[in-house]
């Protein structure tokens, strides 16, 4: 099988934890788009963050972000956008704040918060690693839902930390009976994303290999989170990180090392260089 596309995870796959992005992996990126492979992020961070990853990549790609609710290669250069309706957020966050938790809306611009004190470590992390704050601005607000009755936002995706996984079970299951159009996808230490219906990562890289004529088996996912495991798990070829949880490990077809050893780097120069260039294989396809 050539595979026609690679599909890299953020955060825990191609940067390591200290979010650095090495000069090794740089180079199998390279090296990859050499042979002729489409490379693309897909990640739950913003657009504006993951494009700076891009830059540093010398990507010029169609980027799958917030989870898959936005993919393009700019904000005015987008080929598919879902948002959470401003009636819809406002309930939501209504709803959210009879619990105890941290709320972040994610607009495609910046992003506003309440200044509730839970998981202060993870998202203090999460605030620092969503982007240059710079391009990506974080407010934090008393009630997100004062500003919004004046100030009324319809967002990509909602980012909510709860202070143990009991509160967010609670949360969810409100949640799921009063908004049958946005979906809950779970992450580890307590946090939870809410996305408009439909959407996420692996149905970001069906849309995207729908545009570019790309079907999933000639596909390769990288990636280590519970939220990437659809997309490794329908891939052609899906590769877990060596830092990946066990879950995640299952379902893959290779595992790689851990993103502090180079795992992505690894795994393209063990995989890709039995791999012709697209073109040469296309014109020996044309001469038998």
């Amino acid at each position: 099988m050539a595979y026609k596309l690679l599909a890299l995870n953020i955060d825990g796959t191609i940067l390591k934890n200290n979010g650095r992005l090495q000069r090794e992996t740089k180079e199998a990126v390279e090296y990859v788009k050499r042979k002729g492979v489409y490379v693309t992020l897909m990640t739950s961070r913003n657009l504006l963050a993951a494009r700076k990853i891009a830059k540093a990549l010398k990507l010029n790609s169609e980027l799958i972000t917030f989870q898959g609710a936005m993919i393009g290669k700019s904000l005015n250069e987008k080929i598919f956008e879902a948002l959470i309706p401003e009636e819809r957020t406002f309930n939501i966050v209504q709803v959210l704040e009879n619990f105890y938790c941290n709320i972040r809306l994610m607009h495609e611009r910046y992003s506003i918060g309440n200044r509730k004190k839970v998981q202060k470590n993870l998202v203090a992390k999460t605030v620092l690693s969503s982007g240059d704050p710079f391009f990506y601005p974080t407010q934090f607000v008393d009630s997100l839902g004062d500003i919004l009755i004046d100030e009324p936002l319809a967002v990509p995706k909602i980012d909510v930390y709860f202070a143990n996984e009991k509160e967010r079970n609670e949360a969810a299951a409100v949640l799921e009976k009063a908004f049958p159009t946005v979906d809950m996808i779970m992450q580890q230490n307590g946090k939870m994303e809410i996305v408009p219906r439909g959407v996420s990562k692996l149905a970001g890289l069906q849309r995207l290999g729908n545009h570019l004529g790309i079907p999933l088996k000639e596909m390769v996912v990288i990636g280590d989170s519970l939220d990437d495991m659809p997309a490794i798990e329908a891939a052609g070829l899906g590769v877990a990180m060596g830092n990946a949880p066990m879950e995640v490990k299952r379902v893959a077809d290779w595992v790689t090392r851990s993103n502090e050893q180079l795992g992505v780097a690894y795994m393209i120069k063990e995989h890709f260089r039995k791999q012709q260039r697209l073109e040469f294989l296309q014109k020996l396809k044309m001469k038998r």
